[in-house]
């Protein structure tokens, strides 16, 4: 995920942004960064439910105990969203996704209030699974 920016990157550029339409086109762009899931990846165990898009997210560690994400969705946007909940989680442990909190972040890009509530819903849904996906690695 050397292609997406670091947090603080994320809020300095999300600031730059002169509206929402400028926000919503720069989520976009995220998603776009994102590398290619495997069409053999799109499988049930690896949906998120909740989310009104089809969302697919893949969880891993690397060598040195680090969450390795992998993500898609058919929905623009909501890949974005991806994105940049993934920029939120890069480089942490299972453990450390468990002990943050994403939500001053989001109110800090003022995301949630600018989502529709169905995307608000599958942002929390994202989440949600990712933070059960982290319990699971680091019970394993």
């Amino acid at each position: 995920m050397a292609t997406l920016p670091d947090k603080e990157k994320l809020v300095r550029n999300f600031t730059r942004c002169a509206n929402w339409e400028e926000k919503y086109l720069y989520v976009i762009e995220l998603g776009a960064l994102l590398p290619e899931l495997s069409e053999s990846l799109h499988q049930p165990e690896n949906t998120i439910s909740g989310c009104q898009s089809q969302v697919w997210i893949l969880m891993d560690t690397d060598d040195n105990g680090r969450v390795v994400l992998r993500g898609d969705s058919d929905a623009a946007i909501v890949k974005g969203l991806i994105a940049v909940v993934f920029i939120l989680y890069q480089q942490m442990t299972p453990a450390e996704i468990l002990a943050f909190d994403v939500r001053p972040w989001f109110a800090q890009l003022a995301l949630t209030q600018h989502l529709t509530p169905s995307r608000s819903q599958g942002l929390e849904a994202m989440i949600r699974a990712i933070r059960h996906k982290a319990q699971a690695l680091s019970a394993g």
